[in-house]
């Protein structure tokens, strides 16, 4: 049997209903992370007649009333073909499918794949910085603040044009043990260089460096707890102490016109025990099969993706499926941001 639609399926053969059956008991048998218990979840079905029937028939066997899954999707396919059933990346494109299952979660922090950390931005958390925040993801927190300077680099001097850096930097104790201050080892680890190139990279990509003028704004992004993203969270407070910056050099007048041309934000996204997931917390990312960060702006243009196969190699359907997660979670950032900004006295 092809693996269409299971309403189509019904509705055309009688028998579909127990291929499926057989298909979903073998599944289950085979599977020790499918266990039965006695938690309220159930199958809603979208609007098809067919749907009712499938639903009543697989209550009467008990598996759609007292049954959890290894994955946790808001739609999740399973699909007529078995082995569409077992595919990791069915799972992954179920999001495109008509079913949906509530129950219990596999992830550590009992979030839905599809749901970011809590956001919090605290607008002119420092005093002397022309921009400042405390970027809070869940429990990943990072300072970061926006210093803005009258010169330019060497190689931009002469040519009126302004630059966008990032410097990035963890505390000793915002991990679970002390790491060593990287000033005591006499230079930067290659972790912190790469993490500083994607930030400055990242906020250049939102600036009219022609506009800015003759000057430099350096964002500092220091860690102060780590809980997984922190490259990410650097780069979505970033954007706000840049643009907090830059609001203070238009009132100063020391531009003419807003460089902003557009709004950044990042988020991390995964596969966690074969599910695609947003904002990876540290349990999930040091967990995780595949890790990926993601860059964006406000017209839902890509400015940076970085993806690692950590456990497996992954699929097309599994990149399609993370970057959908970073676009909804990007946007909802976006929200976030413009309202922190636009709210700071």
């Amino acid at each position: 049997m092809s693996h269409g639609n299971i309403f189509d399926a019904i509705h055309t053969n009688t028998d579909s209903y127990d291929t499926y059956h057989t298909v979903f008991n073998r599944h289950c048998s085979a599977n020790a992370s499918v266990k039965k218990h006695s938690a309220r979840t159930h199958l809603e079905c979208h609007g098809k007649p067919e749907a009712a029937l499938l639903n009543q028939k697989f209550k009467a066997d008990g598996y759609f009333s007292h049954f959890s899954l290894p994955w946790h999707c808001s739609r999740l396919l399973l699909a007529v073909d078995e082995s569409k059933l077992h595919s990791r990346a069915a799972r992954c494109s179920g999001i495109l499918c008509g079913f949906h299952f509530s129950g219990t979660t596999m992830r550590p922090s009992g979030r839905n794949p599809d749901q970011l950390r809590d956001i919090k931005f605290t607008c002119g958390f420092t005093k002397h910085a022309e921009g400042s925040v405390l970027v809070e993801f869940g429990d990943t927190r990072v300072l970061c603040t926006a210093s803005v300077d009258r010169s330019v680099p060497r190689f931009l001097k002469g040519k009126g044009e302004g630059w966008i850096t990032a410097e990035y930097g963890m505390l000793p104790r915002s991990t679970h043990s002390r790491m060593g201050r990287e000033a005591s080892n006499g230079k930067q680890g290659g972790r912190t260089l790469e993490i500083q190139r994607l930030i400055g990279r990242s906020l250049r990509a939102a600036i009219d460096l022609k506009a800015l003028g003759e000057h430099t704004i350096m964002i500092d992004c220091d860690v102060l707890q780590a809980d997984g993203g922190t490259r990410t969270a650097s780069i979505t407070g970033g954007f706000v102490a840049l643009s907090l910056a830059v609001q203070k050099m238009l009132k100063r007048k020391q531009i003419k016109t807003n460089p902003l041309h557009g709004q950044i934000a990042s988020v991390s996204v995964g596969i966690y025990n074969g599910v695609p997931v947003l904002d990876l917390d540290y349990a999930e990312d040091s967990n995780a099969e595949t890790d990926m960060n993601v860059v964006m702006n406000d017209a839902a243009a890509f400015i940076e993706v970085q993806g690692t196969a950590e456990g497996h190699a992954f699929r097309k359907e599994e990149l399609d499926a993370m970057l959908a997660l970073a676009g909804s979670g990007i946007k909802e950032l976006l929200e976030k941001q413009r309202f922190a900004i636009e709210n700071h006295k």
